[in-house]
């Protein structure tokens, strides 16, 4: 099998191209970082990488004519920051989020969607983030949430076309983005156990993939809530 994921150089996506190059699938790797990339070269023969800025259209590579077609396409790249303070709204941080987890992802579909075989699968990593409006995440649960509905959408609009689509929600993961997270986050497990968790989801051709169970029914209870009170539950997180 042939495959590209975004987000190569760290947490899910580092651990799926490892995973991946391990059961002997060839990997097209997509990261910023030449040197990350090297490192998982260096890992795997079967890692190949392209070293890019996916926010960049003009910036994106021709791939090798032996990659083509992709049997599998995955979209795990993203960023994470908060708004801090929401009277005094940083629009430019706003910006940079929506760039990466959504604008993105729609010039990512135009240069590569047309290299998915039929048969083979689109992959798009959203969160759980999206399934309640938590504090100070303005951009990154928007962006999220628009990514979840970009894949829904893409799900019918590619049927005809023999494309299947995964849409991923994992909850807390070990990862550099939330090393930087000052806030208690319950149920966290480890990058390795979230790709091994999406790759066997992948493999029976799951739709739709969530994870970690019991985190993911506590955010879909509390979703259930009338927002009047979860509005009230949810401002007790944020310091006065």
């Amino acid at each position: 099998m042939k495959l590209m994921i975004t987000g190569a150089t760290s947490g899910i996506g580092k651990q799926l191209a490892l995973g991946y190059a391990n059961a002997g699938h060839q990997v097209l790797a997509c990261g910023r970082s030449q040197a990350k990339l090297d490192t998982l070269t260096q890992a795997s023969a079967n890692i190949h990488a392209l070293c890019f800025d996916l926010t960049q259209y003009d910036s994106y590579p021709e791939l090798p004519a032996a990659s083509d077609p992709l049997d599998l396409l995955i979209l795990n790249a993203g960023d994470c920051e908060y708004i801090d303070d929401a009277l005094n709204f940083d629009a430019k941080r706003f910006e940079k989020i929506i760039n990466i987890n959504l604008i993105a992802i729609g010039y990512a579909l135009q240069a590569w969607l047309p290299r998915l075989r039929p048969g083979g699968r689109l992959v798009l990593v959203s969160s759980s983030a999206q399934l309640l409006a938590l504090p100070r995440a303005e951009a990154y649960g928007a962006s999220k949430a628009g990514l979840s509905y970009l894949a829904k959408v893409l799900a019918i609009d590619l049927a005809r076309h023999q494309i299947e689509v995964t849409l991923v929600h994992p909850g807390f993961v070990q990862t550099p983005l939330t090393d930087r997270n000052t806030f208690a986050m319950p149920m966290m497990i480890g990058a390795e156990e979230a790709a091994d968790t999406i790759m066997r989801g992948i493999a029976k051709g799951k739709r739709d993939i969530r994870f970690p169970r019991l985190f993911i029914l506590v955010m879909r209870g509390l979703s259930l809530l009338p927002f009047s009170l979860w509005r009230r539950l949810a401002m007790r997180m944020v310091s006065p």
